[in-house]
């Protein structure tokens, strides 16, 4: 189940990463944003993430050809179940 964010050319290239074991209290999702798009509409496509879907940035990085791959994360929540005797 890939989700494709299409502004401006940049997509997910995994949507979420679920945390691996118990240690884990984040979830990622890794963006690949095309070096065509400008700084705006990477700035508006990542504050979206982060406002509706509660996503930080946790890391961002620049390639030499003017591509940029950004890490955000979200913590999750952990819930015990209480129905249960």
């Amino acid at each position: 189940m890939k989700e494709i964010s299409s502004i401006g050319g940049a997509h997910v290239v995994s949507p979420t990463l679920r945390p691996r074991g118990r240690a884990s209290r984040f979830e990622w999702r890794v963006v690949d944003i095309h070096r065509d798009t400008s700084k705006a509409e990477a700035r508006t496509m990542l504050t979206e993430q982060a406002e509706y879907g509660q996503w930080e940035l946790a890391r961002s990085v620049r390639f030499v050809g003017g591509a940029r791959r950004v890490w955000l994360r979200r913590r999750t929540m952990r819930l015990e179940r209480t129905d249960v005797l």
